[in-house]
């Protein structure tokens, strides 16, 4: 006997979600597994029921599906749900596994599902190049901890710490985060008015930064609020010279 498939339901509105178990009911082989009405949620049943389909809301309160997405690293049996346009053309561009753009009829939900039945368990990438270009500049940093999400606004960053495969996410706060993810990868997304990389291994927050210090004959280093001090390479000696 074939196992039901389970399906999560993620959308802020409640008739959005009714409308979506309605259209379940034609298909008896699809058990919903549960609703989830913002991102947070979302994120947290994703790891929990492991649904092997996702109705997925875009724009949403406290994350986005795209956050939700990166958070949970979800690239496969995903259903876009969305109310703009722009989106969904990009996601059909990109072959993500499909979208609905709202509203939407029961045909065209049944022709998304039968698209989404024949993927179920293929990794789709083109989702890595929607969330990559969701936004050119972050204005908070996304970090997962077991079953806890961390949401830190990139103003109350002090500095950010590349070790091995993570970053270490320093708060004014005096709290320390790790994100699975390159510094690289960070510092494309950060505004570069407001951080700048002293050194490959630091990016610091200019508004922490309290003085430049001489280190040794042709050294220098950053002294943070916090006193926290951050070696300065060449490279990063002279984007701080350009900065300031």
């Amino acid at each position: 006997m074939t196992r039901a498939l389970k399906a999560l339901i993620v959308d802020d509105e409640e008739l959005a979600r009714r409308l979506v178990r309605e259209y379940l009911q034609t298909h008896p082989d699809i058990e919903i597994a549960g609703e989830c009405e913002n991102g947070l949620e979302a994120a947290r049943d994703i790891g929990a029921l492991a649904p092997d389909l996702v109705f997925l809301d875009i724009q949403m309160p406290k994350l986005t599906g795209l956050e939700v997405l990166e958070l949970t690293g979800r690239r496969s049996g995903v259903i876009f749900t969305t109310a703009y346009d722009e989106f969904a053309l990009k996601a059909f561009d990109l072959h993500a596994v499909d979208y609905l753009l709202k509203p939407f009829s029961q045909e065209r939900f049944d022709e998304a599902l039968a698209r989404a039945r024949k993927l179920i368990g293929q990794v789709q990438p083109a989702l890595d190049s929607l969330i990559a270009g969701a936004a050119e500049r972050i204005d908070r940093i996304l970090i997962r901890d077991r079953e806890q999400v961390h949401v830190v606004p990139v103003e109350r960053i002090d500095y950010l710490e590349a070790q091995d495969d993570y970053v270490a996410v320093n708060t004014t706060e005096g709290k320390t985060y790790l994100k699975r993810q390159r510094l690289s990868e960070l510092e494309e997304k950060l505004d570069p008015r407001t951080f700048v990389r002293l050194h490959r291994s630091y990016i610091v927050n200019i508004a922490q930064l309290q003085a430049i210090e001489q280190q040794g004959k042709d050294g220098h280093a950053a002294r943070l609020r916090s006193g926290k001090r951050i070696p300065i390479s060449r490279t990063g000696y002279e984007r701080i010279k350009a900065i300031m």
